[in-house]
């Protein structure tokens, strides 16, 4: 498929999805919007794909919603009534049989995402760009990456459930740091609060985050990829017995299951693993 505002590629069952709008440091627009849930969905559809890795093409990797788009919500030139029309339809995301309601919001839809999502930071990620960033499965930042809230400064709240996400990944008191300060942060001080996983210079950035995720896609059994991402989604919306429960369930079904069989397999023959995902 032809895409207008994002870069598409599928190799060594890594689909690659890169937001393409070097000049505006891939500022986020409808059209890009559209584009990334066309492209989730059918790297997750794809049988040759086993990781996807979110990133940004040039200097940023998001830095928000387009401006100009936001001027014109400001300026009173119609943009409101879009918005606020949006906001009460209490932002439906794909519907997806089986998926809990919560995972079926704009963007949180990334959540039940069957395939692991890396974030590769490489550049700013602000505003909407940092939500997008949180719920990627795991972030990786250049050190040229730079990461911002933004809402405060600009008279917003706490979109699009960061308000849940933020604390869950760096703590209560970091969160609320970010959100209140809307401050600038570098990627050596998102590394300490755990906002990313990993830092990487820029020169070495994308072969890095590419190795992780081919190693990811060829050395680690899908099925079991698949199972714990819901495991650990699912999880906090569960008591602890609940997720124990769960476990044991899900324990009998990887024991029955061909991706257990080939585990064991390779590990006694010594030999690299030929995992099918069933």
């Amino acid at each position: 498929m032809a895409y207008q505002e994002i870069i598409y590629d599928v190799r060594d069952r890594v689909a690659t999805l890169a937001l393409n709008r070097p000049d505006k440091l891939n500022a986020w627009t409808p059209t890009m919007e559209q584009e990334v849930l066309e492209a989730l969905l059918s790297a997750e559809q794809d049988d040759n794909v086993r990781v996807i890795v979110l990133t940004g093409v040039g200097r940023g990797f998001c830095a928000g919603a387009d401006m100009g788009s936001l001027n014109s919500v400001a300026s009173e030139q119609g943009g409101f009534a879009a918005i606020e029309k949006r906001l009460r339809e209490k932002f439906v995301g794909p519907q997806r049989a089986g998926a809990p309601a919560d995972f079926q919001k704009t963007y949180s839809y990334l959540l039940d995402i069957k395939k692991p999502i890396l974030g590769a930071i490489n550049g700013a990620a602000a505003g909407l760009g940092m939500v997008i960033a949180l719920y990627c499965d795991i972030r990786f930042a250049s050190d040229k990456a730079k990461f911002s809230t933004a809402f405060a400064r600009r008279g917003l709240i706490a979109e699009y459930g960061m308000s849940w996400m933020l604390p869950r990944v760096v703590g209560i008191a970091n969160a609320l740091d970010l959100l209140y300060s809307a401050r600038l942060v570098e990627a050596d001080e998102a590394l300490r609060m755990g906002l990313v996983s990993r830092v990487f210079p820029l020169d070495s950035f994308e072969s890095e985050v590419r190795k992780y995720a081919v190693e990811l896609a060829n050395a680690v059994s899908p099925r079991s990829m698949r199972v714990i991402k819901r495991q650990v989604y699912q999880g906090l919306l569960q008591s602890l017995g609940e997720a124990i429960d769960v476990a044991n369930e899900e324990m009998v079904k990887a024991l029955a299951c061909e991706d257990f069989k080939e585990g064991v397999a390779h590990f006694l023959e010594k030999r690299a693993p030929a995992f099918s995902g069933k």
